[in-house]
């Protein structure tokens, strides 16, 4: 099988599996249900003047929040891109594109990338790529070629050593990453993100990273979906589960690199395992400056269009603003200041 064949393959594979509950983490969680708010009785916030709008990368957004990179460089993707283009854009939020590499192999599949902006033209768009491919790159003009194929805002460069190492055919290969990221940085036109893929980002690694001059950090936390699960399935050895569970708690993710605002001028993504208004609330009271979700959401688009998507992700910002009153928060920022305890501390 030719090597374009393969990349469109596994995606199509990997739609199928996130479809189901299956690749779901099986002992680790994301670490939300350990933080309890504190309730606040003498609230005098104006809950009907709680106003989510905020700028992300030069864009004014509804919400804060990242519809995460999930497919594309499949037949399937086309569709999947062009509904949740749609939610994207009705809902004012950004999206991010699935991983392009299939894109630089041909153009084959380039509408089911480019769809998006024809549905959601003035949201903030982030493109995709993996670190393996960008150290094995000589020029970085193939990554200014995806930016431009998507009029991406930024472009997002997954670090996945979990999943290249249980992939078949995949590419374990990161020795010179940093370096070649520190390039990229100032040779690309849109600002760079680095996110994981389900395993986290610790506190040490962030430092590292944000040294070459990364403008966010998406922490893409344990406890969502299990990368390492998603190969092992597609290596029909979903009975080996000593890598499953590897990884780092979104929660803990999300407070060690929350703390590094001190130092670095950033953005925090919060994302792994966000599955409902509760668990995005507490994702920003730790620290995160923008939410997301993507297996929840292509769940919830199968089911039930981008007007599901769109209703779901509301929902969830209507129980953010009743914890927010709860707590005596009128906005985000007062959110962030000590709102959450950890449970052991009330018993």
């Amino acid at each position: 099988m030719s090597q374009p064949e393969s990349t469109s393959l596994r995606k199509k594979e990997h739609i199928e599996l996130c479809l189901t509950n299956e690749v779901a983490f099986k002992n680790k969680t994301n670490g939300f249900e350990n933080y309890e708010f504190l309730h606040y009785p003498i609230t005098e916030v104006d809950i009907s003047k709680i106003n989510f709008q905020t700028g992300f990368l030069k864009k004014k957004i509804a919400y804060p929040f990242l519809i995460s990179c999930m497919t594309g460089g499949s037949a399937e993707s086309e569709n999947i891109n062009e509904r949740l283009a749609i939610a994207a854009n009705q809902l004012n939020i950004a999206l991010g594109i699935g991983s392009q590499r299939q894109a630089l192999e041909n153009a084959e599949y380039h509408r089911t990338y480019k769809i998006i902006r024809q549905y959601a033209p003035a949201i903030p768009v982030l493109g995709n790529l993996g670190a393996s491919q960008i150290v094995l790159m000589k020029s970085f003009k193939p990554v200014q070629y995806l930016v431009d194929l998507v009029e991406a805002d930024a472009m997002a460069i997954h670090i996945n050593p979990l999943q290249e190492l249980l992939q078949r055919h995949g590419q374990p290969f990161f020795k010179g990453f940093l370096k070649k990221l520190e390039k990229l940085v100032n040779v690309l036109d849109v600002p760079v993100i680095i996110k994981e893929v389900g395993a986290g980002i610790s506190g040490s690694a962030a430092v590292k990273l944000l040294r070459t001059g990364v403008s966010g950090i998406d922490v893409a936390g344990a406890g969502g979906t299990s990368w390492a699960g998603v190969e092992l399935l597609r290596n029909k050895l979903n009975g080996d589960t000593e890598f499953w569970d590897w990884g780092l708690p979104t929660s803990y993710c999300i407070k060690e690199i929350s703390s590094l605002k001190k130092r670095f001028n950033f953005f925090l993504i919060g994302s792994g395992g966000i599955s409902n208004g509760t668990d995005l609330a507490k994702a920003f009271a730790l620290g995160a400056d923008i939410g997301a979700s993507a297996r929840i959401i292509l769940q919830t688009l199968e089911k039930s269009e981008a007007d599901g998507v769109c209703g779901l992700i509301s929902n969830w910002f209507e129980t953010v603003k009743k914890i927010m009153f709860l707590t005596g928060s009128q906005n985000l920022k007062d959110f962030r200041k000590k709102k959450l305890v950890r449970k052991e501390k009330l018993y």
